[in-house]
């Protein structure tokens, strides 16, 4: 979680320090010419096309600096020690509390505070509405004066300094900023045999399991004793099959824990919006849930892939597209959460952004070393991402395994709206050719199911897959039940340049 910045950082010394900088510094930078959104969406989409991604790092101060305006200006800054080397790799490891890294952090926080007062001289550290990270070196403030910008990204003391809630075109159109959320009702007019069969005691199996070799690997393994942590939108109070009723049938013994991650929507420290709660309001993250560990049961619901592991179920964003400020902070927090806890062994996300985020970048990094398998989506299009189907971030990590959808009738033939790309690891098979049919999954309540499609399912499925193997093989450490799932996969041992290994095999991989 996040956390307002000390002032006992020496204050008195603190107050000094600026007052000394903002007298050496001298008249403050003329702001520039604000560049139109439409320009910074343009560059955006054009470095896309051509590398695949977009990173902040390599754009001017200008355009860093009209991004937070455009926004809520605040900015992202990863700090280090001038003298630390190899930051990345060892976030895991590093005391953040030390003396060296404090005394870094304390001399940027000086180092912004007398910047942002040659714009202003007024502001004070409260003001800045700045907050530190509990868990990783980064620290975020409100940012007005581009002379900040500057300063910031040649100093030796930062590792990055980037918009946090600047996507493209966000805001444009209301439908944009609530992606992925609405559809997760019951779904009528299932037929048993085509679209899902009916399995003791009485659940539905959906359709695409088959393709996976899902009920061969039932036979020797359900999940049980692996904890998968989900990061989407929450699980919905309503749906019992996630709450009272997660142990019912043949699954029993097990675990379901509801938290949030999202921080209230804030500025400046005041609160604007009302206490976030675990609960859905989306749907996006109840299908999710359903999909990976929905319980096998007696109801005449939709079965999980794993439906005797235990879940974790973590709102950390309002939806799918990670574009606000506080929902980098809560996918953020999300993952520090994740790998900080000893019980859990798999985080499944099917969320991602079109920009990087170093911040969110840091906590994926930060799971992964604490030793987390991780999938995340390779990206599903919808309005303004329409025809452009390049892997999302953050599927575009080496530390994640990205995956998508592809159809029934050509495993190399993604699903209508899904992504790919040589970053994508593994495939499954989500929509069928014919109608379209998605999988089943829980719908926010009741028991008759509802469907869900794009790489969302298909990185909940293969979460579910990678518990199936886990829970067969307990002693296994993440590179041992990766190797697995690799190995037994449709492509393997020739990775395919858009769809990685392919469909996995729960079946083989659980011999």
């Amino acid at each position: 979680m996040k956390r307002l910045f000390s002032i006992a950082l020496a204050c008195s010394f603190l107050l000094f320090s600026c007052k000394k900088m903002g007298e050496e510094t001298g008249e403050p930078e003329q702001q520039p010419t604000l560049v139109r959104a439409e320009k910074i969406d343009e560059k955006i989409r054009n470095s896309i096309s051509t590398q695949g991604s977009f990173e902040w790092s390599g754009e001017s101060a200008e355009i860093l600096w009209s991004a937070l305006q455009h926004r809520d200006n605040l900015l992202s800054v990863g700090y280090k020690p001038a003298s630390a080397g190899n930051v990345d790799e060892l976030l895991h490891t590093i005391d953040f509390t030390s003396a060296e890294w404090e005394a870094a952090k304390t001399s940027l926080v000086q180092m912004i505070l007398a910047s942002e007062q040659q714009l202003n001289k007024n502001i004070t550290i409260n003001s800045l509405g700045l907050y530190e990270d509990e868990v990783l070196p980064v620290i975020n403030v409100v940012v007005k004066n581009i002379g900040t910008l500057k300063m910031l990204r040649s100093s030796n003391n930062v590792r990055y300094a980037e918009p946090m809630g600047y996507e493209p075109a966000i805001n444009v159109v209301s439908a944009e900023s609530s992606s992925g959320c609405g559809s997760n009702t019951a779904e009528p007019g299932l037929m048993a045999g085509v679209d899902y069969t009916t399995i003791a005691p009485n659940s539905k199996q959906s359709w695409n399991y088959v393709y996976h070799n899902i009920p061969n690997a039932w036979t020797k393994s359900t999940g049980n004793g692996i904890k998968i942590f989900i990061i989407d939108s929450g699980s919905e109070f309503d749906q019992d099959n996630l709450g009272s009723a997660f142990n019912q049938g043949y699954s029993a013994g097990r675990t379901i824990e509801r938290i949030v991650t999202l921080p209230r929507s804030t500025f400046l420290g005041i609160p604007t919006g009302p206490v976030e709660t675990a609960d859905d309001g989306c749907g996006h993250g109840t299908s999710m849930a359903g999909a990976a560990a929905a319980p096998r049961g007696t109801d005449g619901a939709a079965v999980g892939v794993a439906y005797n592991s235990n879940l974790v179920s973590c709102r950390a964003a309002e939806d799918v597209l990670i574009d606000a400020s506080r929902e980098v902070t809560g996918v953020t927090n999300a993952f520090t959460n994740a790998g900080n806890r000893a019980d859990v062994r798999i985080i499944s996300m099917s969320m991602g952004r079109i920009t990087s985020s170093s911040q969110i970048r840091d906590a994926v990094r930060y799971a992964n070393g604490k030793g987390k398998l991780i999938f995340c989506a390779s990206g599903t299009s919808f309005g303004w991402t329409s025809g452009w189907f390049g892997v999302i971030f953050p599927a575009t990590m080496s530390e994640v395994n990205a995956v998508t959808g592809v159809r029934d009738n050509n495993f190399n033939n993604r699903c209508t709206a899904c992504h790919d790309g040589s970053e994508t690891d593994f495939t499954i098979v989500m929509e069928k050719a014919s109608n379209e049919r998605h999988p089943l999954t829980l719908a926010m309540s009741g028991n008759v199911p509802s469907t869900v499609g794009g790489s969302s399912v298909s990185t909940a499925t293969a979460a579910g897959i990678a518990a199936l193997v886990w829970s067969k093989f307990p002693t296994y450490n993440k590179t041992q039940v990766l190797n697995k799932l690799i190995t037994t996969s449709a492509n393997y041992p020739s990775r395919n340049s858009s769809f990685g290994w392919g469909n996995l095999n729960a079946g083989a991989a659980t011999n």
